[in-house]
C-alpha cells in the first residue's frame, strides 16, 4: 500500500537520495525544506528532471516554525526527520541558532507528529557525537591509524551519553526527545546515531561531509588541509546503505519502535582520514595529491567506529558497500558532474 511520507530536509544530501528512492517505488512524498543548504536547489532540480515537476509536494518551510511543520505533518504515515544544522564548528560560533534548529526544531517535529491524525512513524537522524570524547576508552596507535584496544566491534548503544559541543548537545537533546516520545506517548519513533555518511549529491565542505569534500577537492584541484596527523579513524557508510537501514526500520517497525541504533560502516568499513584515504584518492586520480597540515582541532576524536550489531540483530541490517567501492562510486559521480562544483 502506498504511503505518504514527509521528509524534512528532503532537498539535502541524504534527503534527496531517500526521496529519489521513495518516488522510484511509487510512494507519495512531501519535501519540507527551507532550501538554505548549498546544493539544495540543485538536488530539487535533479528530482524534478528525473520524476517530473509535480512528482512530489514541496513545502518551503523551516522546522523552527511549529505551525508550518504541523500543517505539513497532517495525514502522513511516516516522518523522516533529516533537517538540521550539521556542523560542529557552526554550532560553536552560533549556538543559539544551532539549538533552535536541532533541539527546538526536533521538538516541533515530534509535536507535529503527535497531533497528526495517523500517529506516524518518526525516523530521526541523530549522530555519534552524542557519545562525546569518550576519554575513558583506551586508544592505541598503528603505522597508519588509531584503533580501540578493547572494542574491536566499535562503540555500542550502551556507551554513556556525553554531549560535547553545542552541536552534540542540540542533536543529543533531539535524540532523547525522540526516544521518549515513544515511551510517553506511544509514538513509533526510531533514532539512528549516524556515522560519516557519504555518497553522490553530497556537496561536502571542509567542516562537514569530509569524505565528499576530499573527493571534490582532489578532482577540482582545491587545497586540502589535514588537521592532526591523518591517522584519525572513522567508519564510513555509503548513503544507499543508510537508506536500507531506514527501510529496514519501517519494514520491522514492531521491533524497531522506541529503539536507538548506531548506524555506520562498522568495524569492516573503517578508514583513516588521510593515511589510508590519501592513497585511495591518488590511485583514482593518478596524481600525487598535495596537502597542508594543521594543528589538531578541539574535540577531534582519534577514533570513532560504530558497533552495528544491534541493527543487524533487531532489523536485519548490514552495510553492503565496501570502502573502496563506495569511494570509487563517489569519485566517478563527482568527476561526471564536475560542473556542479565550479
Amino acid at each position: 500500500m502506498t504511503k505518504r511520507i514527509l521528509v524534512t530536509g528532503g532537498a539535502g544530501f541524504i534527503g534527496c537520495n531517500y526521496v529519489y528512492r521513495l518516488l522510484s517505488r511509487g510512494e507519495e512524498v512531501v519535501i519540507f525544506d527551507n532550501l538554505s543548504r548549498s546544493g539544495a536547489k540543485l538536488n530539487l532540480m535533479w528530482l524534478k528532471e528525473t520524476f517530473g515537476e509535480n512528482a512530489f509536494e514541496l513545502v518551503v518551510g523551516d522546522v523552527r516554525d511549529p505551525d508550518a511543520i504541523k500543517k505539513a505533518a497532517q495525514d502522513v504515515d511516516v516522518v523522516v526527520h533529516l533537517a538540521a544544522q550539521v556542523a560542529v564548528t557552526t554550532s560553536v560560533t552560533d549556538p543559539r541558532n544551532d539549538f533552535e534548529i536541532n533541539a527546538a526544531g526536533t521538538f516541533n517535529v515530534l509535536e507535529a507528529a503527535r497531533s497528526s491524525k495517523r500517529s506516524p512513524i518518526v525516523l530521526y537522524a541523530s549522530t555519534n557525537k552524542v557519545y562525546g570524547g569518550m576519554e575513558d576508552v583506551v586508544i592505541e596507535e598503528d603505522t597508519d591509524c588509531y584503533f580501540y584496544r578493547d572494542f574491536p566491534e566499535g562503540i555500542s548503544e550502551a556507551a554513556p551519553l556525553d554531549f560535547h559541543s553545542p552541536y552534540g548537545c542540540s542533536k543529543g537533546t533531539g535524540d532523547q526527545y525522540v526516544r521518549d516520545y515513544y515511551r510517553i506517548y506511544g509514538l513509533p519513533t526510531v533514532v539512528f546515531r549516524q556515522s560519516c555518511i557519504y555518497g553522490p549529491r553530497q556537496f561536502g565542505v571542509e567542516d562537514q561531509g569530509w569524505v565528499a569534500w576530499f573527493v571534490i577537492a582532489a578532482v577540482s584541484g582545491r587545497p586540502i588541509t589535514i588537521y592532526g596527523d591523518g591517522k584519525q579513524v572513522r567508519d564510513i557508510l555509503f548513503v544507499d546503505d543508510l537508506l536500507n537501514a531506514y527501510d529496514s526500520a519501517l519494514e520491522n517497525i514492531d521491533q524497531a519502535a522506541g529503539q536507538v541504533f548506531n548506524v555506520g560502516g562498522g568495524a569492516k568499513n573503517t578508514l583513516s582520514i588521510w593515511k589510508e584515504f590519501g592513497p585511495i584518492l591518488e590511485r583514482l586520480t593518478g596524481n600525487k595529491i598535495p596537502v597542508s597540515w594543521g594543528d589538531w582541532r578541539p574535540g577531534d576524536q582519534k577514533v570513532y567506529v560504530s558497533d552495528i550489531q544491534k541493527a543487524s540483530s533487531v532489523i536485519g541490517w548490514q552495510p553492503k558497500v565496501g570502502v573502496e567501492e563506495g569511494i570509487t562510486y563517489l569519485y566517478n559521480w563527482v568527476k561526471t558532474n564536475s560542473t556542479l562544483f565550479n
